[in-house]
């Protein structure tokens, strides 16, 4: 129980509050009706959600909650559109000001302000992927920590940082195959509001699946979801709410209540114009953040705020500002009013709180006290791995509140611990059931193991299922097209590699049954197949960009020498199947990692050919990718003469492609290797120590030993080997003896969510089944579940899927010519 003094009339208008907002909800253009959604989905039993175990004051009150009072921008702040997609349930209800006085000149309070960042509907400590419990993800884990902080000091602002409905298979169960319909509540919105969450903000991520979708799950947020600088194309108007006031109630330095103002904004990089284009072409605009949030923040002291706090979906970048870049978190820091800013996006961490981190090589960051430009700065993570904490010390000045002294940290999961809060496994409870049994579902087999241990360093498994999938999928759709006699390739990139010095991130499926889980462990992102039409040269252009992965090595150098760059993301690393090329490493890189040309003469990529020729610089190739790379700034891409998103996910084209070959063989087929300039190097790279087994015998792989750098990772050499085989370029089989010409069939989208819903009926008529079973064994002690079993599917389930799959494969309708 907090030892927050409570006078007994702020304690009857704490009873008010929460009667009032467990009946009330944000329904889109109603406000008073029952939220059903939000209340079954607490009282869900959790008899198989992941374990967790009481701690003291979990199950209290959040009395932070019980104080705060939001208060709208100003009318003309607002637009239809703003009341549509973020109307608040509840009233704004009278602050209680018989405690409170008058704020006094050098009066001092000391505010504390939460943060989570990038959740992407980790809600529990559960790896959807790999069907088991984690102890390094979910806001169950963070939680545990926002109740800690609060012990400390009570006066506390809990925000999110969005990227919060999008990410993990939880997320496309609730979008896809159990949909958030209008009214109800999303379950990581719903956990929000347990936790006393004050306010979130929108990240690119929150636009996948569409506006309509977006604003559904928004118009139940149950909390002010605010964004700056998204506005409707049609009525040049801000397309959500811009910003929030909220008044908490907070004890001073004497003890003596004090009313607050924390007015409370957010961005988005505009760069979702490009990634979700086919979502947001001709609906929104997106501002450049920096300008934006220059003209609003003096609008939001205006309108009375104590201080301003800016939500960053984006990360810090550099010190270097040119308009419309994806991250600005550096220059927000710098913008006259801002109090503090919450960072995000980049899936990194700030401060570091020894000086040692990557952002604190720039000029005006302290990596001790947390703060860029004099301004507290968070960057919390991933996936609830860590919670931010900014404290400010405001004193009471000149008739304002100023903030004198500032620290910011960011404080890490319990990752050697179960404990978790129950709060959230409770909520969760019913969305991860459903998701565990979607993911459970087997669609195929593979006659070899899938894993990306070695994709940086030698043509992998995990790319190249991708790629079959992609290629397969994409001769249909060009079937009957112009197009269709033009040679046809495919980009993919692993996107599971280590990524972000985590060696747990990678793929690792064993030969036998491949169930949807495995396809999500392949292909993480909700992306969008797409098509472009390039030129040899551009093509040559696109593999150079790709050729960052790699470090520049010395080529007179015996010592050892790091082969792969680790700050180069594993999603750029576009393999393109269909040619064979090989990467001279000894020479300079001719991209950035941005993509911007540092040496025009530079060339690494050698030996690019099709069809066993030299590439012909003026050929024309087709080449099936995803929307993020299509609609991005890759070299070679933006040249593009034809350039159209097709109508399938890249996950769902893959399943389909399991589902109508039944056994796929997904062996690498070498197209692509490092020249011989590195012969006789030492060459080193790190990858997971536990891979280590996978390379016994392997000439040009060796094993060394456990790093002494990064936990969990080993450190393995690299050793040049002459090619034995000649790759060869890929073809597509498409005669069919089992499901029809496969070469004109695909499964269309009314197909694709006629089988969704009939999956989502069979498996919810199984869980209904099993209810009874699930009551008898839930934990009473302090709500603490199980996990569920993660062993194998029930052979029902196995005959569910292959007969609502094969009978949808079965009778598709040839795809309709352009």
């Amino acid at each position: 129980m907090s030892k927050h003094y409570w006078s007994k009339s702020a304690l009857l208008l704490s009873l008010l509050a929460t009667a009032t907002s467990a009946s009330l909800v944000q329904a889109e253009e109603t406000t008073g009706s029952t939220t059903a959604a939000n209340t079954n989905v607490v009282s869900q039993p959790a008899a198989t959600a992941p374990t967790v175990e009481a701690t003291p004051a979990t199950n209290q009150p959040v009395a932070s909650d019980t104080s705060t009072v939001t208060e709208s921008q100003p009318p003309a702040e607002t637009t239809t559109a703003n009341s549509d997609a973020t109307s608040t349930a509840a009233q704004p209800v009278a602050a209680d000001t018989n405690d409170t006085v008058a704020p006094q000149e050098g009066q001092s309070v000391d505010v504390r302000i939460l943060s989570t960042t990038d959740l992407h509907t980790n809600l529990v400590n559960y790896d959807y992927y790999q069907d088991k419990e984690s102890q390094k993800i979910g806001l169950a884990k963070t939680a545990v920590l926002i109740d800690n902080a609060k012990a400390e000091n009570s006066n506390v602002v809990l925000v999110d940082n969005g990227d919060l409905i999008q990410g993990t298979p939880l997320g496309t169960y609730k979008a896809l195959v159990d949909r958030v319909e209008k009214g109800e509540q999303h379950p990581m919105y719903a956990a929000l509001g347990a936790l006393g969450f004050d306010a979130s903000t929108l990240g690119n991520h929150e636009f996948n699946y569409g506006l309509d979708y977006l604003k559904n799950v928004i118009s139940t947020a149950g909390l002010p979801v605010v964004n700056a600088n998204v506005i409707d194309a049609t009525s040049n108007q801000p397309l959500f709410k811009q910003y929030e006031i909220i008044t908490k109630s907070f004890k001073d330095a004497d003890g003596k209540q004090v009313n607050l103002k924390i007015g409370i904004t957010g961005i988005v990089p505009p760069q979702i114009l490009n990634w979700d284009k086919a979502n947001l072409e001709g609906k929104v605009t997106v501002r450049d953040s920096v300008k934006a949030l220059e003209e609003l923040v003096p609008k939001i002291c205006q309108a009375g705020a104590d201080i301003v706090l800016v939500l960053s979906h984006s990360g810090i970048g550099d010190d270097e500002y040119h308009e419309g870049e994806e991250n600005v978190g550096y220059q927000i820091a710098g913008i006259k009013g801002v109090d503090a800013v919450v960072t995000g996006h980049s899936h990194a961490e700030f401060p570091s709180g020894d000086d040692t981190g990557f952002y604190e090589k720039y000029p005006n960051v302290d990596g001790v006290n947390g703060t860029i430009n004099g301004t507290p700065v968070t960057m919390a993570g991933k996936y609830g791995d860590h919670l931010g904490v900014i404290d400010l010390g405001l004193t009471y000045t000149n008739g304002k509140w100023k903030v004198t002294k500032s620290h910011a940290e960011i404080r890490e999961i319990d990752t050697k611990s179960n404990i978790a809060d129950p709060r959230v496994i409770a909520i969760a409870d019913k969305a991860h059931q459903g998701t565990i049994a979607y993911v459970r579902k087997q669609v195929g087999t593979t006659t070899a193991p899938i894993n990306s241990y070695f994709a940086l360093v030698k043509d992998d498994p995990s790319v190249q299922i991708v790629n079959n999938a992609q290629l397969w999928y994409a001769k249909q759709e060009l079937a009957g097209t112009p197009e269709a006699d033009l040679p046809l390739l495919s980009a993919a990139a692993p996107f599971k590699a280590g990524t972000r010095g985590d060696a747990t991130a990678y793929t690792d499926i064993p030969a036998g049954p491949i169930a949807i889980k495995n396809v999500a462990d392949l292909y993480l992102y909700d992306n969008v197949t797409a098509i472009l039409k390039v030129t040899g040269a551009d093509l040559k252009e696109w593999l150079e960009m790709s050729a960052g992965q790699f470090n520049q090595i010395v080529p007179t150098d015996t010592k050892p020498q790091s082969l792969v760059n680790m700050e180069y993301r594993t999603y750029n690393f576009d393999v393109i199947d269909g040619l064979t090329y090989e990467f001279d490493v000894t020479q300079p890189n001719k991209y950035d990692r941005n993509g911007n040309l540092v040496n025009a003469s530079a060339s690494r990529v050698r030996n690019l050919k099709y069809n066993g020729q030299a590439i012909d610089p003026n050929q024309e190739f087709m080449v099936v990718t995803n929307n993020y790379r299509a609609t991005g700034n890759f070299p070679g891409v933006k040249k593009a003469s034809i350039n159209r998103l097709l109508n399938l996910e890249n996950r769902q084209a893959i399943i389909n492609y399991i589902l109508a070959e039944k056994t796929i063989n997904p062996s690498a087929d070498n197209n692509w290797r490092f020249a011989d300039t590195i012969k006789g190097l030492d060459l080193r790279f790190q990858t997971a120590d536990s891979a280590k087994g996978l390379v016994a015998g392997s000439q040009e792989l060796v094993y060394l030993n456990p790093s002494t750098t990064m936990e969990g990772f080993g450190d393995y050499r690299f050793v040049y080997t002459e090619p034995t085989t000649t790759a060869q370029t890929p073809t597509v089989d498409t005669n069919d003896d089992q499901v029809g010409d496969t070469s004109r069939t695909t499964l269309d989208p009314k197909t694709q969510a006629a089988i969704h819903s009939m999956v989502a009926k069979a498996y919810a008529q199984t869980l209904a089944s099993t209810a009874n079973e699930k009551q008898a064994n839930m934990s009473s002690q302090n709500n603490a579940k199980a996990l569920p079993n993660t062993g194998e599917t029930s052979s029902l389930w196995m005959t569910i899927l292959g007969i609502v799959s094969l009978g949808f494969i079965a009778k598709v309708k040839n795809r309709k010519e352009n």
